[in-house]
């Protein structure tokens, strides 16, 4: 499917007129994206022959295609409340709110599912392993994800730390080098401090992978390569149902990247387990 990388130079080469035409649309694509071109024509009150020249000159192949693009741009600015009122029980009790977005979140993993690159995840995995250093980005509530991930790498003595702060990300991502694997999560627009990050990190050379939920994200633009997984609710918040899916895929790749030397840690690992300090006893 086509995207428009670049949208922010060819709208540049717009007239001004022809900007602030359609600034309204780019500005609040929900308003839009369902709309047919004659409808979008009528509300910008042009006729549809103009319209389609302008999304044209955009970079966009077809109308589709720029539909297409509203809708990513859409998930991307998607707000709490924007998703509180996508609720489609709208007036029901709460345990149809509640059965509502347990059926969102089998959806959203289905979807996962459908679409799952084992081979790809893989693939990362073994970068992981050849890593020198592993930095895993990510802030506000995506720092569970972080948390998540960073503590199953190290728990396989995979040489990892995690940047939850703007400052940890400023400084780790600042030394980050070419043998160096960064991973940045973050979701919808996108957290400042993971996606400046991420370019600073890229720019010195490291490799950058992206976890996020639209290929209109700025993750997705910086990164080397992104995963793409949904974290949309009906509720107010972000479901992370999908994201945690495939973080558990790449953990489970991992432990069988080299599963002898894993196995062998992960022997002490149970011995620490069972008779750690750590644990409650009665």
């Amino acid at each position: 499917m086509h995207r428009n990388p670049n949208l922010g130079q060819t709208f540049a080469l717009l007239t001004r007129k022809r900007q602030e035409l359609f600034r309204p649309v780019l500005e609040n694509p929900r308003g839009y994206v369902l709309l047919s071109v004659r409808e979008l024509a009528r509300r910008l009150k042009v006729d549809a022959a103009t319209a389609v020249r302008i999304i044209l000159k955009m970079g966009f192949g077809s109308y589709r295609e720029f539909q297409h693009y509203l809708h990513e741009l859409s998930v991307s600015q998607a707000t709490s409340l924007d998703m509180m009122q996508s609720s489609k029980t709208k007036g029901s009790s709460i345990s149809a709110h509640i059965q509502e977005a347990v059926d969102h979140d089998v959806q959203s993993l289905q979807r996962f599912r459908n679409v799952l690159d084992s081979e790809r995840i893989a693939a990362v995995a073994k970068r992981l392993h050849q890593a020198t250093r592993i930095v895993v980005l990510g802030g506000d509530l995506a720092a569970n994800l972080v948390g998540y991930l960073h503590y199953h790498l190290i728990l396989l003595g995979l040489p990892a730390m995690a940047a939850t702060t703007s400052g940890e990300a400023a400084h780790l991502t600042r030394s980050a080098g070419k043998s160096d694997v960064v991973i940045a999560l973050s979701f919808r627009r996108g957290l400042r401090q993971t996606v400046e990050g991420l370019q600073q990190a890229r720019a010195n050379g490291a490799y950058c992978i992206g976890i996020t939920d639209t290929l209109v994200s700025p993750i997705a633009r910086f990164a080397h390569e992104c995963l793409i997984v949904s974290v949309e609710t009906p509720s107010y918040g972000a479901s992370y149902a999908a994201p945690m899916s495939l973080l558990n895929g790449l953990i489970t790749a991992c432990g069988f990247i080299n599963p002898k030397k894993n196995l062998e840690l992960l022997r002490k690992v149970a011995e620490e387990q069972r008779h750690g300090f750590r644990w409650y006893r009665d």
